[in-house]
């Protein structure tokens, strides 16, 4: 990050009470102020939205180049330490970076925006050795290096203990076998922060995260997924042969994988949260544009009752989720236990993002099954949200398990 983004940084910051600037939606909104302030409009309007069409065309968009000027501007280490160049302010900056992204005018770059940010760094930022963070955080923040998280495999997607792909110890160095699926970012990035089993042990205490260079002998990045939506996004296949890495290349304690990338979950899902709540937003306010000025039966498609009170249905639900993200946002900063809680706003989130969708393409008409508007473009790709970083029946298992409800063994 330059040194003249930094002082702008800091500036800002010292104008809020960072003592008591977590307790609630007011606090989130100052945060929101704060990143307009900074400029973040002003790289979606110049930088990323003028190209969106063309890279959901081409089913990739540029992440060194627009990573490079997002992590000139500091977006890409809000919550992260200062010594690797990060603000080292609190996780509640980074959602309202989140939300601000919403206004990009696809899904899939806020996505891949957030796997960099706060989705693949996380545990590293957290856990990981000062060589670690020098080598592979500190350029990730600084915009040099694309990271993406490999996790999910061909036969485990939210079932994160059944994955199989192996690091097996020999000397100083770990020889991966198997395979990744639905990485993003997967065909340009320059590292990964992988899941992998580093002992035949119990499946919540054999895995371990490993920070893995792309160019090493024996990856192979397999294939680009063709998705329904995300398209700007690129998605990978990647096998690994027998490929070699230092054992130092651990994030933290070996064995200790599986805990940290469910706290990477929590932030994960969070971020996913504030992100799509504006683009929510957006879709409410276009759908009311349109339906306003498009007549049937001499009137606007907006004056029917059915329309304008759904529209309000809508609207309600979206404040509402903002409200639970906002709570769980506080507590966790907080140091508090949130995965109910995280949990139970990306289940609504995913519910809601359909819901809305649905409801808002279907006043559009003929207009709203083009691939022309807004409207259509989030109807696709919001689909995931009840899909990626746990499935809605994952979500539900998780908040079963905290409410003592799941059937006893």
């Amino acid at each position: 990050m330059s040194h003249t983004a930094l002082g702008m940084w800091s500036k800002l910051c010292r104008r809020w009470d960072l003592k008591t600037v977590l307790t609630g939606s007011s606090a989130m909104r100052s945060k929101q102020t704060l990143t307009i302030r900074l400029g973040l409009p002003g790289i979606i309007d110049q930088e990323i939205n003028p190209h969106v069409d063309k890279w959901e065309e081409e089913g990739m968009f540029p992440a060194h180049k627009i990573f490079k000027v997002l992590g000139n501007a500091g977006f890409l280490g809000v919550s992260k330490p200062v010594e690797y160049g990060g603000l080292g302010l609190d996780f509640s900056y980074s959602l309202a970076v989140a939300e601000e992204l919403g206004n990009i005018d696809c899904g899939g770059i806020p996505m891949a925006i957030g796997v960099q940010s706060d989705m693949a760094t996380p545990a590293l930022a957290r856990f990981g050795s000062d060589e670690l963070k020098k080598e592979f955080l500190q350029p990730s923040i600084a915009g040099d290096l694309v990271a993406c998280l490999g996790v999910s495999e061909v036969g485990a997607g939210s079932d994160v203990a059944s994955i199989k792909t192996k690091a097996v110890r020999d000397g100083d160095e770990y020889v991966i076998t198997g395979g990744k699926m639905w990485t993003t970012s997967g065909a340009q990035a320059d590292w990964m922060c992988l899941l992998a089993n580093t002992s035949e042990g119990l499946p919540h205490k054999n895995k371990s995260l490993i920070c893995l260079p792309m160019n090493l002998p024996g990856v192979h990045v397999a294939r680009k997924i063709d998705k329904i939506g995300m398209k700007s996004s690129d998605t990978a296949e990647v096998f690994f042969d027998d490929v070699r890495v230092p054992c130092k290349n651990v994030i933290g304690q070996e064995g200790m994988g599986f805990t940290y990338q469910m706290l990477q979950f929590q932030e994960e899902r969070l971020w996913g949260v504030a992100n799509i709540l504006t683009m929510m937003e957006r879709v409410i306010q276009e759908t009311i544009g349109y339906t306003r000025q498009r007549k049937i039966f001499g009137l606007p498609v907006l004056y029917h009752q059915t329309v304008h009170f759904r529209l309000a249905e809508l609207q309600t639900e979206v404040e509402l989720l903002r409200a639970l993200l906002h709570q769980a946002t506080a507590l966790y900063i907080r140091g508090n236990d949130v995965t109910k809680m995280a949990s139970m706003a990306k289940l609504k989130a995913g519910r809601l993002a359909r819901e809305l969708g649905d409801s808002c393409l279907q006043y559009w008409g003929g207009m709203g099954f083009t691939s022309d508007v807004l409207v259509s473009r989030f109807y696709r790709d919001s689909r995931l949200m009840s899909i990626g970083a746990g499935a809605d029946e994952v979500m539900l298992s998780i908040i079963c398990k905290y409410m003592d409800t799941l059937p006893r063994k």
